[in-house]
């Protein structure tokens, strides 16, 4: 899928100023994935899939980002759930405890993508971000299923997807955060709130939520895994976001090496070396977000893999928004106009560290962890 990928994304590219002017979903991009079967790319081949590790995903997600980091942004939402849900194996579900019926109904999930579907992340809420312990959002008990009733923020892909991922608290017991995967349909009314400064074309609206669920959407099978599972293993509430970045530095790399040759301003030599810093600058992320990657296939979980995800997330973040913005300064003033491609990317780079786990807090868990100190439980807010 990565020759797909590369495939693929002069296509993106080509779409990826009228979604950005318009704030419209890439539907377009949507289809091509799914004809291309990528919404198994994490999927195992048992299931129907492509049986692709972190590694691959991240190289597919840098790809397609070089063409619309918005389209692989909300890709990389679906991928997170699939991965996740894949990550699970039949090993850990008996450590874990697990009952059958829960992997069973892993398996459908993951079929279900392999045939198709894709999937929403419906977790941040106003004022509580992405903090699963802040959650406004409730389950409780209803009969043989649940009810699940509250509103989620920055839903990428609100509208479209065919289910989405919500975390909700317990109310019998708030300690205890479980996620859901809930069918599109009745239940779920989206809110047309995202008209943002970068990443216009995610269609990240509010998600409103009341809804009865049956007993198999409870992921996992058993309450309270969702903060256990953040903690234990980050790299796809953390660092998934970080190949995409990384592509979008890179667009905008090969974005101001075009503008410059068009405009005969490689004679220069400031614009010269700030492409050539530019350059080793995402080379260097790029590094970084692969060796995460390689590590969360080798060794998940392990203390020393969870360094190098936040790690690989604050590079990506920090890395794309000081490209862009040198890239922009090369290129001159005429390259801030709307619809060019370096105006886009500036504006699609800068969310990079705003998204979470931000910036600040990536550099605030690596500064606790190099102190000596629980990464996850100190600080001024809770990680989760």
């Amino acid at each position: 899928m990565l020759d797909d990928a590369r495939r693929l994304a002069p296509r993106f590219a080509a779409r990826a100023a009228a979604a950005d002017r318009d704030g419209a979903f890439p539907m377009d991009d949507f289809a091509d994935l799914r004809d291309a079967g990528f919404f198994g790319l994490m999927v195992p081949a048992r299931l129907g899939g492509a049986g692709a590790g972190f590694t691959e995903y991240a190289d597919v997600a840098y790809e397609l980002a070089r063409g619309n980091g918005a389209t692989a942004l909300v890709f990389n939402m679906h991928a997170s759930v699939t991965g996740a849900l894949s990550g699970v194996t039949d090993e850990l579900a008996e450590a874990l405890g697990l009952p059958p019926a829960a992997l069973a109904a892993r398996d459908d999930a993951l079929k279900a993508a392999a045939a198709g579907s894709w999937y929403a992340v419906a977790m941040s809420e106003r004022g509580a971000g992405s903090r699963l312990s802040r959650l406004a959002t409730t389950y409780q008990r209803d009969g043989d299923g649940y009810r699940i009733k509250g509103s989620k923020t920055f839903c990428s892909g609100a509208g479209h997807a065919d289910a989405y991922l919500i975390a909700a608290r317990s109310t019998d017991d708030p300690a205890q955060v479980s996620q859901f995967l809930v069918p599109a349909g009745d239940g779920l009314t989206v809110e047309p709130t995202w008209d943002a400064l970068g990443m216009r074309a995610t269609a990240s609206h509010d998600l409103h939520i009341d809804v009865t669920v049956p007993a198999l959407a409870l992921l996992g099978g058993v309450e309270g895994l969702a903060l256990a599972v953040a903690q234990l293993a980050p790299h796809w509430m953390v660092a998934s976001y970080a190949a995409v970045y990384v592509g979008v530095a890179r667009a905008a790399v090969d974005a101001a090496v075009e503008h410059v040759r068009a405009r005969g301003l490689e004679r220069l030599p400031a614009v010269r070396a700030r492409i050539g810093r530019a350059d080793a600058a995402v080379a260097a992320a790029h590094l970084v977000v692969r060796e995460a990657a390689r590590r969360v296939d080798t060794s998940p979980g392990d203390a020393e893999t969870n360094r190098w995800v936040w790690r690989a997330k604050l590079l990506a973040g920090t890395t794309a928004a000081d490209v862009a913005a040198s890239m922009l300064e090369a290129a001159g003033t005429s390259a801030m106009r709307r619809g060019h491609p370096l105006e886009r990317l500036y504006r699609d780079a800068r969310a990079g560290s705003l998204q979470p786990a931000t910036s600040d807090v990536c550099a605030d868990w690596l500064g606790v962890d190099a102190l000596g100190g629980d990464p996850d439980a100190d600080g001024t807010a809770p990680r989760w």
